[in-house]
């Protein structure tokens, strides 16, 4: 009798269908969209802009996300998701393909840049919540943790590739095409994302309105105070860290580091470290989540610390990369904490009011940097950076939920080969203390 064997599984048990497909996904629109951030900044600049217009480009994207996001955090929990994803990367796809068609006909208008930027900016605000919510509906079991790191490993590896050959690609064909290219990428992935399969997820019961849907997510949010607390320090640690790299790095790198390449180099060990730490999450599971993650961001000091001194770029490098790998444990044991503690039918709602606290001070931090520079000098307002960044990790540290959280060690598993969760709806608040996805250290990558 010839018995044969079992043909060997090509993916593991916890990377189901939904999973491999928002992967892939985010894979293709990561390396779209890090090289069309390089190609819009030339594209203003090539159009006769300066930098104060680049900043006006950058700000057109972020004010619509912030405006949208808890719109588009409800849209999320009331429609399928997946029609929301791909709804959203549509609009996208069609104003990136307008942006590159205007900037390879010649002549952009300021105006005209800013407008499509925007239009990219509402979509990311309703994409945004849905992608957390379905990528945190489409794991389960007790690898979750595993499934998170993969995820943003991916994203991150992805990112630095992007940037990468999106800045050789600005240079060998110019910005308009490779924004061309970033449309295309949105399509496909988009064309990815309408296969993923919602059958597993409850449909929604009908609720009193737009209003109740963000009442609801509000009450949810602020409900947990390790949620909201650490939200609140985010918004600070985002903005400050977002200040010192994006404004006075690049100063400090031309006055004192030799220039962009060197200063490039250091944020390219960055995102080296994300990649690091992602690879340490998939085999570290940290009892206490919250507090192993917390403790992992005294580290995202270091960076502005080391601007003001200012180190060597090599020293900078290194600390950039330690601080990458910090942020990403931080990142899992968050998705994990959100996974665990938050009801499947609000996850899309909880993770725009995470996403909302998180950047909603960016553009304030990056708009008094210049004043704060004029008024303190650049080390000291460096230093100041830093000294905030430690003090309202320390603060969060005296929530007793934050401490105190802990991973369940027997989470709910699959059925019938289902990547849904099966554990009752009340199981998601149930928790170690009073118990997110990428939410506010995303917006640090």
């Amino acid at each position: 009798m010839t018995t044969h064997a079992s043909p060997p599984r090509r993916r593991p048990a916890w990377a189901g269908r939904n999973y491999t497909l928002l992967t892939a996904a985010a894979i293709v629109t990561n390396l779209g969209s890090h090289g069309a951030l390089i190609a819009a900044a030339f594209a203003v600049l090539d159009a006769g802009g300066d930098g104060g217009d680049v900043g006006l480009v950058a700000a057109a994207r972020t004010l619509p996300l912030v405006l949208f996001l808890l719109i588009g955090g409800a849209v999320a929990d009331r429609l399928p998701r997946h029609h929301v994803m791909v709804a959203a990367n549509a609009l996208n796809c069609v104003s990136q393909a307008a942006f590159a068609v205007l900037v390879i006909a010649g002549e952009p208008q300021l105006w005209q840049m800013m407008l499509l930027t925007g239009l990219g900016g509402v979509g990311q605000a309703f994409f945004g919540p849905a992608a957390e919510g379905m990528l945190m509906s489409s794991v389960s079991g007790e690898q979750v943790s595993r499934a998170f790191a993969m995820y943003r490993m991916a994203m991150q590896g992805a990112g630095l590739g992007g940037a990468a050959l999106g800045g050789l690609l600005v240079a060998a064909i110019g910005p308009g095409w490779v924004l061309a290219v970033d449309a295309a990428a949105f399509a496909a992935a988009g064309a990815l994302r309408s296969f993923l399969d919602v059958s597993h997820i409850p449909e929604r019961a009908p609720g009193g309105g737009l209003l109740a849907d963000l009442r609801d997510g509000w009450r949810e949010f602020t409900g947990r105070p390790w949620l909201w607390s650490i939200v609140l320090q985010f918004s600070v640690v985002v903005a400050v860290v977002g200040a010192a790299e994006s404004v006075f790095g690049p100063l400090v790198a031309r006055d004192e580091l030799g220039g962009a390449g060197p200063f490039g180099l250091a944020l390219g060990a960055f995102g080296a470290g994300t990649v690091g730490g992602a690879l340490l999450m998939m085999r570290w599971k940290p009892r206490r989540l919250l507090l192993a993650g917390t403790l992992c961001v005294f580290p995202l000091a270091a960076p502005s610390a080391a601007l003001a001194v200012p180190l060597p770029i090599a020293g900078l490098a290194a600390v950039m990369f330690v601080s990458g790998v910090a942020i990403e444990v931080f990142g899992v044991s968050w998705m994990t904490a959100m996974h665990q503690e938050i009801p499947e039918e609000k996850l899309s709602r909880v993770a725009a009011y995470d996403w909302f606290g998180s950047i909603a001070m960016v553009p304030v931090a990056t708009a008094l940097a210049g004043p704060a520079e004029s008024a303190f000098g650049r080390t000291p307002s460096l230093w100041g950076c830093a000294v905030l960044v430690v003090v309202v990790t320390a603060a969060v540290l005296f929530v007793p939920d934050v401490r105190n959280l802990t991973r369940r060690t027997k989470e709910a598993t699959t059925t019938g080969g289902s990547d849904a969760r099966t554990a009752s709806a009340d199981a998601g608040s149930a928790g170690t203390a009073s118990a997110d996805a990428e939410g506010p250290v995303g917006r640090l990558g």
